[in-house]
């Protein structure tokens, strides 16, 4: 494509080159499509661009190394470049992986992350990531490439129309077909991503429009306004609090991605409430917490007069938002309080429910609680502790079982003392990361990922480069289950590329546990469900990083100080006891 050619829509192209170089000042922006959506992506709060090279997006590449005169001053070292350029491109082994790590961004860094993707097989191999950033209320912006304007309709390579693929799993997909709208259109994608209630926003923009030069007033990092808390609700909801005998909160993964985490610790040491946590609402109240009830769920849930439910949907891990009612209690009143008045839940019969800014609706209920009459539920609190503290006792022979095979609890009852208080731990797995779901509890809020409601086994490798990179001296540790181990271990190559150590431990029972068990409980026998004991540590070493496979349980830990010890990503294959079952409460159905 010549430099001068026209686009499709009659703009002139700028250089396919970085020849031209960008104008950026307090007054404006101009420079490609690519040099707009570095600048809006660095505008709110991301410093990373996740990819998988594709050259319908190579404009965003030259923006992020800040075009050939770094290449050049870097000595023509790459990797110089991509890490040093004006923000830092990793490029990954699938799009998939891309656009993992750039929810997982979004996770922990509660600014929407950033994945660039070519067009037609880049994009669709993102969609499980964008449905699970949806289903999570994770903040991203995929940027997809998309055949020429100019060209379209005429079978050019990979010409989709991307945008209604996703339209169902995103807050917003569209395309920029203007160059000159490629700074504003690209900030939006920014700012509706990162607002309440957060989510993934796909963008696509022609190849012949990404190369175009255009103009624009520089990205603000603007977020959308809150919504206003209606302070009738909260009277109604502190009321009910008031008079409860047996309260429960939950709090859900929107306390953390709201900035309520520290208000709601406050707010429930206050009031001395029971707390179950779920999703990144764990770590809000850390381990050993006085008022952090989560092995008591089911007499909690079951005999409540009054559940709050906070930052999380009204799901098959919250029985649908019915609670109380056992044996012969009155059924609970449900409460739903979320970041945006879309999120409360409209199939459950809710006795009060409030919508907004978290932290504000959560001061003004203490507030009103404190200036209402109350009836006294410390002992309440106190039975649902001792039922916590009593399971928490009861695991001791499993996480400490010298049983042979290998009882999955065990390998936990290794890591657990290993882990430091900042540790960030991911699950991806089925009945290997439920057991780590019982058993680890974080220190701190933004500490734990796992695929959420949506389940996509894959998340893995994404969220494990993505937290390496947002907590540069933190721990960090995958658990694989070896069935999701078969979806993204070739990205451990990522990992040493990029020089991003992280532990990996895969549970591997040799089997889809998940599914074999609930299958022979149903008819009695088993088919599809069986793996082979798989080395996978010998595919992590001949990728370059390093590992071993443990099979006595006295060899777990000493493995887990190696691999910590390692600086390359290590990974423990621990061979573990196929009927050994994970004691499933809920099948998601």
């Amino acid at each position: 494509m010549p430099t001068d050619e026209p686009a499709g829509d009659g703009v002139r192209l700028g250089a396919m080159t970085s020849d031209a170089t960008p104008v950026n000042d307090s007054d404006s922006v101009t420079g490609h499509g690519g040099t707009h959506a570095v600048a809006a992506a660095a505008a709110h709060g991301q410093s990373v661009m996740w990819t998988l090279s594709g050259a319908h997006v190579f404009p965003v590449y030259d923006a992020a190394v800040g075009g050939r005169d770094t290449v050049d001053q870097a000595g023509g070292d790459t990797m110089r470049a991509q890490r040093e350029g004006p923000m830092r491109l990793i490029d990954v082994r699938h799009e998939a992986t891309a656009a993992f790590a750039a929810e997982a961004t979004g996770k922990l860094t509660r600014s929407p992350g950033f994945a660039v993707v070519t067009a037609g097989p880049g994009v669709t191999n993102t969609v499980s990531a964008i449905t699970g950033a949806w289903f999570n209320g994770s903040p991203m912006v995929v940027l997809g490439g998309r055949s020429p304007a100019g060209r379209w309709g005429q079978g050019a390579l990979q010409e989709l129309d991307h945008p209604p693929l996703v339209e169902s799993v995103t807050k917003a997909a569209f395309t920029v077909h203007d160059p000159q709208q490629a700074g504003p259109e690209l900030e939006r994608a920014f700012r509706t991503a990162g607002s309440p209630h957060r989510g993934p926003v796909f963008v696509d923009i022609p190849m012949d429009v990404l190369f175009s030069y255009g103009q624009a007033t520089p990205p603000t990092g603007d977020r959308e306004p809150k919504t206003p808390v209606d302070p009738d609700s909260t009277s109604r909801i502190a009321s009910l609090l008031a008079a409860a005998e047996r309260p429960v909160l939950v709090l859900g993964g929107d306390v953390w991605s709201d900035g309520a985490d520290q208000v709601a610790r406050a707010v429930v040491e206050d009031l001395r409430l029971p707390v179950i946590a779920n999703g990144m609402g764990r770590g809000v109240l850390p381990r050993g917490h006085d008022c952090l009830v989560t092995r008591a769920r089911s007499a909690a849930f079951g005999s409540a007069d009054v559940v709050v439910v906070i930052g999380t949907p009204l799901d098959f891990r919250l029985g649908y938002g019915v609670f109380g009612g056992k044996d012969g209690a009155t059924p609970a009143a449900v409460v739903h309080i979320c970041d945006a008045p879309d999120q409360v839940a409209a199939h459950a019969d809710l006795a009060a429910s409030a919508a907004g800014d978290l932290s504000t609706i959560l001061r003004d209920i203490a507030d009103k609680y404190g200036a209402t009459p109350s009836r006294d539920h410390s002992s309440w609190t106190q039975e649902l502790l001792e039922r916590h503290r009593a399971a928490v006792e009861a695991d001791a022979a499993d996480l400490a079982s010298e049983a042979d095979p290998i009882h999955p609890a065990r390998v936990y009852g290794d890591l657990i003392p290993r882990l430091a208080d900042d540790a960030v731990v991911i699950g991806d797995g089925g009945d290997f990361v439920s057991f780590a779901g019982r058993y680890v509890e974080p220190m701190a809020p933004g500490n734990w990922l796992d695929p959420g409601p949506y389940g996509c086994l894959g998340t893995g490798l994404g969220y494990a480069m993505a937290a390496r990179v947002a907590r540069p001296d933190s721990q960090v540790v995958l658990l694989l289950g070896d069935g999701a181990a078969g979806f993204s271990l070739m990205d451990v190559d990522t990992l040493v590329r990029h020089d991003l150590p992280v532990v990996m431990i895969v549970g591997n029972n040799k089997a889809w546990a998940l599914e074999k068990h609930p299958m022979r409980f149903l008819y009695g026998y088993d088919v599809i469900a069986d793996l082979n004991p798989t080395r996978y540590d010998q595919v992590v070493t001949a990728l370059g990083g390093a590992g071993e496979t443990v099979s006595r349980p006295r060899d777990i830990g000493p493995a887990l100080d190696r691999a910590f010890a390692a600086g390359v990503p290590y990974l423990v294959n621990v061979m573990t006891d196929t009927d050994v079952a994970y004691p499933r409460s809920t099948t998601g159905i």
